[in-house]
């Protein structure tokens, strides 16, 4: 069965210890539950996992995401839904707001969860911001099958 992962960046508008921030994980202990009930099939801890500078500029603490779901439907279900979807309008007053253009995220198939790593998921974040959505890195605007087919995702 073929899976469908993403990771997730950005950086914290202010430390950890601050309210707005304390704020901003408390919300996302309810944007976990949604997701565990959404299709989540993993969620990997992202202590100890480092960025380069050059990945993500900015000042506050990185914020870090990799997750894989049982299909990309799911997945986007989830992103554009519930209470994910209230973060992600509320985002602003947790999350720093890049100048330029910030590649915030990108999606990736796979055989086995056990396939996915902190270190494959910079590799296609990378491969991503260098060469926009293809069959190996991609996004939701545009979209690949796990047989590399462009598809449109919809909000069914």
């Amino acid at each position: 069965m073929t899976l469908v992962s993403i990771y997730t960046v950005g950086r914290l508008n202010h430390p950890y210890n601050h309210s707005a921030s304390r704020e901003f994980f408390q919300v996302g202990d309810g944007v976990y539950r949604q997701a565990t009930r959404s299709g989540l099939v993993e969620a990997f801890s992202p202590d100890g996992v480092t960025i380069s500078e050059e990945t993500i500029q900015g000042n506050g603490s990185p914020i870090l995401t990799l997750t894989v779901w049982k299909d990309i439907q799911s997945l986007y279900r989830f992103t554009y839904s519930g209470k994910h979807l209230q973060a992600l309008r509320d985002r602003n007053k947790w999350i720093e707001i890049y100048p330029e253009k910030h590649l915030s995220y990108v999606v990736w198939w796979t055989e086995k969860v056990k396939d996915v790593s902190w270190e494959e998921a910079f590799k296609r974040y990378n491969y991503y911001i260098q060469n926009g959505s293809t069959p190996f890195a991609f996004d939701f605007k545009q979209a690949f099958d796990e047989n590399g087919e462009t598809i449109l995702i919809k909000s069914s």
